[in-house]
């Protein structure tokens, strides 16, 4: 499981926004690896490309990189692909899996044990878009590197 650049460090128009793809075995550890790798990038992303990536927003990524491998794990027979990458100021994570189900966030409900993970992502990220592909479905979410509206969120790096 050896994460694949997408795009180079550089600058320019023609530059495309760095990032890595990685196809994550479909056992429980990949939720961990994913985890580790999404920390591992955003650190990257700190010393790298000298942005100011705080705490919160790698905490952010891990909890949405967890929901979703964790969904994807579940739900879904088979690998499970995914892609981190540095688009305008924020940090985009799309998971993809075999499985053709779309998933939906369910109506709150106090009493529900567990399935809350699509309601978190939705929660906390800027943007969530879930879209069938030719073969499996792809889910992307998209955390701001600053001000995301979440209280607490601060400047820090």
């Amino acid at each position: 499981m050896n994460p694949e650049p997408l795009g180079e460090s550089v600058t320019g128009p023609a530059a495309e926004p760095p990032g890595m793809a990685v196809a994550l075995d479909a056992d429980g550890g990949c939720i961990a690896e994913a985890r580790r790798l999404a920390v591992s990038f955003l650190a990257g992303v700190r010393t790298e490309q000298g942005l100011a990536v705080t705490e919160r927003v790698i905490g952010l990524a891990q909890l949405v990189v967890s929901e979703l491998v964790t969904n994807a794990y579940k739900y879904a027979p088979g690998p499970v692909l995914m892609k981190l990458r540095l688009v305008e100021g924020a940090v985009e994570i799309e998971v993809w899996d075999s499985g053709p189900a779309l998933p939906a966030p369910r109506a709150a409900d106090p009493e529900r044990v567990g399935q809350h993970g699509l309601e978190i992502v939705k929660a906390v990220a800027e943007k969530l878009v879930v879209r069938q592909e030719a073969v499996g479905k792809a889910v992307t979410a998209v955390i701001p590197l600053h001000g995301n509206g979440i209280s607490g969120d601060s400047a820090r790096p």
